[in-house]
């Protein structure tokens, strides 16, 4: 995971606040000048359900490591909370969708010959399920948004490891995006630039060694869509 990082000797163009996958897009603004505030904050399963709290209008997050960070970012850009943001919220909170994914979770829902029924990954049951596992990443994203902020959440890198079912995966980013776009969220996704014919992330884009996460190459597409994007 990349260090949480500033670069303040500009005004900063964004905050970035999430998961491991939040660490190439800092790798990549960091490298190119761009200025900013933020960086990964904890693992993507701890951003998903029961993480925050609105307290007296302030968010808080539970943890209080993660907290002390989040205070921190807040603090480079001279704010007490994101509602006092001039700057767009960027994050990869909810979208590590392995931990969705993890196939001993979806044992029940399968039938004999250990597939699913037809059109289950594209049912209300099946969304209902993903976004009760991402339920309080969902919230936060809508409480950024009901503040007046711009907020873009990030696509994660096309990597399923060993311990999620791949179709699930796939399945549960796209139940998450819809979601994210349903409550006024834009959404940074590069799937369809990043990956080869079988949908998964090309070689040159994965971080070596790693089953996860996307790398440098990776961070700085996300870093040129933000700047296409006005940011």
């Amino acid at each position: 995971m990349t260090t949480p990082s500033s670069t303040t000797t500009t005004p900063a163009r964004f905050l970035l606040v999430g998961d491991s996958h939040a660490g190439p897009i800092g790798r990549a603004a960091k490298a190119a000048g761009l200025p900013f505030v933020g960086g990964p904050i904890g693992s993507g399963r701890d951003f998903n359900a029961d993480f925050f709290d609105v307290r007296d209008d302030r968010l808080v997050f539970r943890d209080a490591e993660v907290d002390k960070l989040y205070r921190g970012f807040l603090a480079d850009l001279g704010v007490d909370d994101i509602g006092q943001l001039t700057v767009p919220l960027v994050s990869t909170f909810g979208l590590s969708a392995h931990f969705f994914a993890t196939t001993e979770n979806w044992h029940v829902y399968r039938t004999g010959d250990g597939g699913f029924p037809a059109g289950f990954l594209s049912s209300r049951l099946f969304d209902d399920i993903v976004c009760a596992m991402a339920r309080d990443a969902l919230v936060f994203y809508r409480h950024a948004v009901d503040l007046g902020l711009r907020v873009l959440a990030v696509m994660p890198p096309q990597r399923v490891p060993g311990m999620a079912d791949p179709a699930v995966f796939m399945a549960a980013q796209e139940t998450v995006r819809r979601a994210l776009v349903e409550r006024g969220v834009e959404i940074v996704d590069l799937r369809a630039r990043v990956t080869d014919a079988t949908g998964r992330q090309r070689a040159a884009l994965c971080e070596p060694d790693d089953p996860i996460h996307g790398n440098l190459a990776f961070g700085r597409l996300i870093v040129a869509d933000l700047l296409a994007r006005g940011l």
